[in-house]
């Protein structure tokens, strides 16, 4: 596992407050400034994690559009990028899917580092050596508006249920 993840700087505008818990028992304290940033045309944002989620790779759109220098990804959970509107239970199928050695696609809403989220099309496949799972490499695309508008309504509505 890597070191805790530290608190979230608070950005130089208005920008909601959030503590999250993940899986782990861990938590840290997030901004969300409700500012989307767009997905970089032509680019793929690829990373790679051990069989625990922590990053051991990233690609140089994934530094670019997260905010983070390569230093502060790398050794890292990958919840690092965790943004507080995504439902418990869109993970829980990714990380069932994937420790199952299947292939995951899906829309996930991730956080930057200055409190901006962008959206991406992600699909997590394990990294397969001698017939073992060694990680997971998750490669995303630039999603279309109307599958955004429709997972940020499933998600609303996971999220609502979540906490119901």
């Amino acid at each position: 596992m890597g070191s805790p993840i530290p608190d979230a700087h608070k950005p130089d505008m208005p920008a909601e407050q959030i503590t999250l818990t993940y899986h782990d028992g861990t938590s840290r304290t997030v901004y969300d400034t409700g500012i989307e940033r767009p997905y970089p045309d032509g680019k793929l944002i690829v990373s790679r994690t051990d069989l625990d989620g922590v990053l051991t790779h990233v690609n140089d759109a994934f530094v670019q559009i997260s905010g983070y220098h390569v230093d502060e990804l790398i050794g890292q959970q990958h919840y690092i990028l965790r943004h507080p509107d995504m439902p418990k239970a869109a993970y829980k199928d990714l990380w069932d899917t994937a420790e199952a050695g299947k292939k995951w696609h899906g829309y996930v809403k991730n956080l930057c580092k200055d409190g901006s989220h962008y959206w991406v099309y992600a699909t997590v496949v394990p990294n397969v050596r001698h017939g073992e799972t060694v990680g997971y490499t998750s490669v995303r695309r630039k999603p279309s508006r109307s599958k955004i508008e429709a997972a940020m309504a499933q998600y609303a509505q996971m999220k609502q249920n979540e906490e119901g």
